[in-house]
């Protein structure tokens, strides 16, 4: 069917569109399964019928050319709507990592301040002995035979060291357990 110049009339226009409005819409719905967006494809489907219709050129009938716009312009919709969703799902994921990371970086620092002040607080012996041990990854063995020590007094000493670290600590223990090692390294490089 090949619409002249002035396609249909808008009496012809408005019949067409009470005839098959209704059964246009039960089909878009049950490809896109929402009833406004279904009924919003149908008037895009007239509202593009309307708007074209010098310009096109229908081989099939009327109501077979009226379904299958309705189908292409609910795939388009579908393919519309997975895209929003990949988008979103992604600025989710995104917000949510800068978040975490934020989070991560505000109780690292915390941390790393709590137990630069913690360490203060160690009598000297004790501070040096757990530094050696900690940061400079040396066994007691080794700690003991450049201080000049016992290897049971080196023990003695990481015991009192860790005790203190662990009681002033104690809010931050499960934060400690994950980033401890990188924390002393990075503060004492």
């Amino acid at each position: 069917m090949q619409l002249n110049e002035q396609g249909l009339t808008t009496t012809e226009f408005e019949q067409v569109f009470k005839t098959n409005f209704r059964a246009l819409h039960s089909y878009a719905y049950t490809i896109v399964r929402d009833e406004s967006h279904g009924e919003e494809i149908v008037q895009q489907v007239f509202y593009k019928l309307w708007e074209k219709k010098g310009n096109i050129n229908i081989r099939q009938s009327l109501k077979a050319y009226l379904y299958q716009s309705v189908y292409n312009e609910s795939l388009n919709y579908l393919k519309h709507l997975k895209v929003k969703k990949k988008h979103q799902a992604y600025i989710l994921t995104t917000s949510q990592e800068e978040e975490t990371s934020s989070s991560k970086k505000i109780i690292t620092k915390e941390l790393e301040g709590k137990i630069v002040e913690v360490l203060k607080l160690l009598p000297g012996q004790c501070r040096t002995i757990f530094q050696m041990s900690r940061f400079e990854n040396l066994k007691y063995r080794e700690i003991a035979s450049q201080l000049g020590l016992s290897i049971k007094t080196v023990e003695n000493q990481m015991g009192k060291a860790l005790k203190i670290m662990r009681t002033h600590l104690a809010e931050y223990l499960p934060v400690v357990a994950a980033v401890f090692s990188f924390i002393f390294h990075k503060i004492y490089k």
